[in-house]
Parts: structure tokens; C-alpha cells; sequence
């Protein structure tokens, strides 16, 4: 027994002094300063969750972005606000950076708007238990931010930062963004293409990381009918309704099973008189059950993970719209841009990997990329193209988007600590 026993501690010393090793003395020194300020992090993560900053409240998103800079200020980037023209409504973005000479040129992505506008009932940091806080937007994403932040104040407090290159860019509008794209997110892309790396920090799920996250695109359908009584309906015409059905449902069978692939008709109006305005995805429509319906409009998105599957199921719907129609009936499909697709690539497969070896050294186990389905767009899809990237290492948590929002307190420090490690690492 006495034997057994040894044997034991043995394999206990040789699992920790393994572990010790692959964490250098020096990454030992991040994690211990990121001990040091969580409990300060945290109460910055009250305050910024506090400040109401829907994405069309311009006072709330710059005063979150106010906080958050003069935090950057005492660990010495260089900070500045990006304004936006007053056409664009919206608060701008902050930028916080430093330049050196060594490593890997990193991009860091948050942002400081949320989806509660100031009209819908406030619901404040507070916390639900040991291991659980909500407040509005403290997962998606001013936890992010905070992770963002307190991984570099651990790089800085050690002298880690000394000569690396780092940009972090809090936007302001992630959550509805300004229009045109072109002036909301010029300054976005044009300093990210200066980089090598973009590291987003939406939320995380679980064990795993982003390497990809599918675009989003519109369109709208148009379909015509011969208007008639409804005595003659299939002899002498279908109509625009019957034809409509028709066609969502040849989407529906044709392209339905393609994995990564969906397209939602989120709104449909049909009749005799029809007044659609599609900038407000709003209509108004009459008509008489003894009338055969002569018009009728759908609108929704089209959801993909490369561009090839997006030029492939427009062509499919074209086809769709313009062939076999039914009697009496003709209609017209337009596409319209929307945010872009994170593809994956060998390099963010590859990031990936680096993250799961950090995770694992650190104790936390391995990480695998996530099913791209799981995830909506997101700004680092505006430049993913240009540079590898992850998404997917701010705070976990449930509920994003709706009253009751939240973030696990458990897994707060260990995604501080990751993010902190492989900034640390790619920027040797």
C-alpha cells in the first residue's frame, strides 16, 4: 500500500511540474497579474454595463467608450475616437493602439454598443449568484471588451508590450450598423489590413472558438398575377399568392439541405392593393377573398459560409423564380448585400490550434472550432479576408440579445488568461 501510495505522489509531481513547464515563468507572471486585477476588472465591467449604450444612443456609446479609454490611457496606447458624419447617426468607434518592431501585428475587435436602446427596461449589473452576473450587454460584448482590456494591462504590467504591435478597435455600431458601410467601416478595414491577426471578442461558447461565421445577405421577391374573379382561379389564372407558395416552397425543397445554407422569408404581404416599404420591412395590404390576388411581395435573408455557396443558391433561386411559373403569374427576385462571411482558412485553423495548446498548458483542456451555424455575422467578417482570425473569446454566458442577459463568473479569469497568453505568443 505504502508502495502504491508513493507511486502516486510521483505521478502527482510529474503532472504539475509537466504543466509548469509548458507555462513559461514569465506567462506564470501574466496570469498572476490578471489575479491581481480581476476584482478592479470586474467593477469596470459594472460601470461600462451601467451606461446604457444602444447602438442609436450617441451619448451612451461614447460615454462607454470615455471609460474604457481612460483605462487604456494608464497602461500608455494611444487612444483616439473615430467620429462619424452626422448623416451616418451613429457615435463612431474608439481605437486604442502601440507599434513596434517585433511579432506578429495583432488586431483586437469589441465593441462598445449593445442592442437595448434606451427606451426598453434597464436591467443593471448586478449579480444572480457565485458564478453568474447579467446586465445588458455584459456578454455580448462589454465583457469581451473587458477581456480585451485586462489581457493587455497583464502584457503591460509585465513589460510585455515594450515593442509590439497591437490594435485594438472598440466600434460603435456593431449591433446596427451605420450606412453606408463604406464610411461606418472605411477606418475598420483600412487599419486592419496593416495587420497580421484579427482576434474578435464575442461571446464564447463553451470548449470551442470561431474560425468562420457566415455572412448574411437580403432579397426580395416580387411576384405578379393576373387580377380576376375568384370563380376563375386555376382555369383562367393562379395568381400571385398561389405562385409566391410555389416558389418558397421550390426554395424550401431544392435548397433546404445544404448545410450552412438558409434563407428565411421573415415577411410576406399579398392582395389587391399593396403598399411595401422595404426600408422599414413594413407593408400595408386589402383585397377581397372573391379577387384573385395580383400582387405580392416577400423579403428576407440569405444566410452563407463562402462566397461560392452564395453565388450558387442565388443562381438556384433565380432559376426558381423565372421557370415553370404558373399560369397567369411572372415574378423577379433581387439580392442585396449584407455583412460578409468569415471563411475558413488554413490560417485560422491554425490560430485555433495555438489557442487549444495555450488552454490545455494553462490546465483548461482543449478547444475545438465551432459549427459556424451557431453564430450570426460579426465585424471581424469585414476583414477576414485579409488577415487569419478567431472570433469567439470574450466572455461566456446565455441570454444575449434578451432581457436577463448573462455571464458566467467561473470562466471570466480563464478567458482573460487565454486571450492574454496568445496575444503573448504571437507577439514574440
Amino acid at each position: 500500500m505504502k508502495k502504491y501510495f508513493h507511486l502516486l505522489i510521483l505521478c502527482i509531481v510529474f503532472t504539475t511540474t509537466t504543466k509548469a513547464q509548458a507555462v513559461s515563468a514569465e506567462e506564470q507572471k501574466i496570469v498572476q497579474s490578471i489575479q491581481k486585477h480581476l476584482q478592479e476588472n470586474l467593477q469596470l465591467l459594472q460601470k461600462m454595463v451601467d451606461i446604457n449604450s444602444g447602438s442609436l444612443n450617441i451619448e451612451g456609446v461614447k460615454l462607454t467608450g470615455d471609460v474604457l479609454r481612460a483605462e487604456f490611457d494608464k497602461i500608455k496606447f494611444r487612444t483616439e475616437w473615430i467620429s462619424m458624419p452626422d448623416s451616418v447617426k451613429r457615435a463612431g468607434h474608439l481605437v486604442a493602439s502601440v507599434k513596434g518592431k517585433k511579432g506578429k501585428k495583432l488586431f483586437l475587435i469589441g465593441h462598445l454598443d449593445t442592442v437595448f436602446e434606451p427606451d426598453m427596461p434597464a436591467n443593471p449589473y448586478r449579480k444572480i449568484n457565485d458564478s453568474t452576473v447579467t446586465g445588458q450587454g455584459v456578454e455580448d460584448m462589454k465583457g469581451g471588451d473587458v477581456i480585451i482590456f485586462a489581457a493587455l494591462q497583464a502584457l503591460y504590467e509585465n513589460g510585455l508590450l515594450n515593442d509590439a504591435t497591437i490594435t485594438a478597435y472598440f466600434t460603435g455600431d456593431e449591433e446596427k450598423t451605420g450606412s453606408p458601410l463604406h464610411v461606418s467601416r472605411g477606418d475598420f478595414i483600412s487599419r486592419a489590413k496593416e495587420h497580421d491577426v484579427a482576434l474578435a471578442f464575442e461571446g464564447a461558447i463553451g470548449s470551442t472558438i470561431a474560425t468562420a461565421r457566415r455572412g448574411i445577405g437580403g432579397w426580395k421577391l416580387h411576384v405578379y398575377g393576373q387580377q380576376g374573379h375568384s370563380s376563375g382561379i386555376f382555369q383562367n389564372g393562379y395568381g400571385a399568392i398561389y405562385e409566391t407558395a410555389r416558389i418558397l416552397n421550390e426554395f424550401r425543397v431544392q435548397l433546404g439541405q445544404e448545410k450552412y445554407l438558409t434563407f428565411n422569408p421573415g415577411i410576406i404581404v399579398g392582395g389587391t392593393e399593396l403598399h411595401y416599404d422595404s426600408s422599414r420591412t413594413s407593408g400595408t395590404v386589402s383585397g377581397k377573398t372573391n379577387i384573385i390576388s395580383p400582387t405580392c411581395i416577400v423579403q428576407g435573408d440569405l444566410r452563407f459560409l463562402t462566397y461560392k455557396q452564395r453565388d450558387s443558391a442565388i443562381a438556384r433561386m433565380m432559376r426558381i423564380v423565372q421557370q415553370n411559373n404558373l399560369k397567369g403569374t411572372s415574378a423577379a427576385i433581387t439580392f442585396s448585400e449584407g455583412l460578409p462571411a468569415m471563411e475558413p482558412t488554413k490560417g485560422n485553423d491554425d490560430l485555433a490550434k495555438l489557442l487549444s495548446k495555450i488552454s490545455v498548458e494553462l490546465g483548461y483542456g482543449p478547444i475545438t472550432p465551432g459549427d459556424p451555424s451557431g453564430r450570426g455575422a460579426g465585424d471581424i467578417s469585414f476583414i477576414s479576408k485579409y488577415v487569419d482570425a478567431l472570433d469567439g473569446l470574450g466572455a461566456e454566458g446565455w441570454g444575449g440579445h434578451a432581457p436577463g442577459e448573462t455571464m458566467s463568473l467561473k470562466t471570466f479569469e480563464r478567458q482573460i488568461q487565454r486571450a492574454a497568453l496568445l496575444i503573448y505568443r504571437l507577439t514574440r
